[in-house]
């Protein structure tokens, strides 16, 4: 009998921080012949929602997405924070009186706030055309923590959250077909290993640390997308796609002691600005093409979504994303987790009614 993989091995950790390392030093020379900002095609009211639409990646790819055109929906914690950036713009903007936005609050530490944000979003009854999950977080170097919900804080921003989310908008996103489903993922994720019997890390069979954590939930975010796409009639016309940004200047690193804090200031040289780390969630959200890659991945049955690097072309994720029987294994833990019945999507699709949480 096989025995039962419990961890990364050596070899397969050591690949992954080895590309990690090569992208993010060549990654500005892989990414030189993009334009930057990204040139956008008219969207013409396509609405687009964005969680996490008030910083860093979310706020440039917010920004330019209702510029080009959109409806943009923001959706966050601090909606005080997203109307005084809408006043911004309209200030500092000649064209942007004739911006389509609107704000809905958003808290991906809690389950109940997703749900409330699908209700109201779904009771609309408007068609969805993007889904950008941007949100997540990176507690580097801090104690573990859990959501009132009992889930580990980067499971439940960086996975949990944005999984609910996307299934429950399914109805929208059938609307608005052809649609997409784009999650703002990480290159960390190759050093990154699921074990779905305790993606809550408390069992203590592996200690617990911000970095695994963070690792952990975007492979898992990766895993669950693929069997989402796989799950989704083809006829739907719903798209899942994965994103890398890149190495992005944030200040993630805020808490971490001086030293640390120095050699990653001496790394912005290779890092990409907000704007150009926005580039391949645009990208996705916006090309008309890479629809053609993702029916094409679906068709061949392809164990992975589309993964875009932050190059704006496809790219392969880790060797452990190919994993079906784990991503099978992560599909059906997460739906318990959110409160799904394993058949939320077909019944979705069926046209019945689904309950959570």
């Amino acid at each position: 009998m096989r025995k039962e993989k419990t961890r990364l091995g050596w070899i397969e950790w050591l690949q992954g921080w080895y590309r990690l390392t090569c992208e993010t030093l060549f990654q500005k020379i892989n990414a030189r012949n993009l334009q930057d900002p990204l040139p956008l095609p008219p969207l013409n009211g396509q609405t687009c929602i964005v969680t996490g639409a008030t910083s860093g990646i979310g706020l440039e790819i917010a920004r330019q997405l209702a510029e080009s055109g959109a409806h943009l929906v923001m959706a966050v914690r601090n909606t005080n924070l997203a109307y005084q950036i809408i006043q911004k713009w309209l200030r500092n903007e000649p064209d942007s009186r004739s911006l389509s936005i609107d704000v809905l609050e958003l808290d991906l530490l809690s389950l109940e706030s997703v749900v409330k944000f699908a209700q109201e979003w779904n009771s609309k009854s408007k068609p969805l055309h993007v889904l950008i999950n941007n949100a997540g977080i990176y507690s580097i170097g801090q104690p573990q923590k859990f959501s009132k919900d009992g889930y580990e804080t980067h499971l439940q921003v960086n996975h949990l959250g944005p999984a609910l989310l996307s299934i429950l908008l399914l109805p929208s996103l059938k609307r608005g077909a052809p649609s997409r489903v784009v999650n703002v993922n990480s290159l960390l994720h190759t050093v990154g290993f699921v074990d779905f019997q305790d993606m809550n890390f408390i069992t203590k069979k592996n200690k617990f640390s911000s970095r695994k954590a963070y690792s952990n939930s975007k492979l898992a975010q990766i895993m669950f997308s693929s069997m989402l796409q796989k799950y989704i009639p083809t006829d739907a016309g719903i798209y899942t796609l994965c994103v890398e940004p890149g190495a992005v200047r944030t200040n993630v690193t805020r808490d971490l002691p001086r030293i640390l804090n120095i050699l990653y200031q001496k790394m912005f040289f290779f890092m990409f600005d907000a704007q150009q780390g926005s580039r391949s969630a645009l990208f996705a959200a916006t090309d008309v093409d890479i629809l053609k890659y993702c029916g094409k991945l679906k068709a061949e049955e392809w164990p992975v979504c589309a993964f875009i690097g932050c190059h704006c072309k496809p790219t392969k994720p880790s060797k452990e994303a190919y994993n079906v029987g784990t991503s099978q294994q992560v599909w059906e833990k997460t739906l318990e987790m959110v409160g799904f019945s394993i058949d939320a999507v077909d019944m979705i699709f069926q046209g019945k009614e689904i309950h959570c949480c």
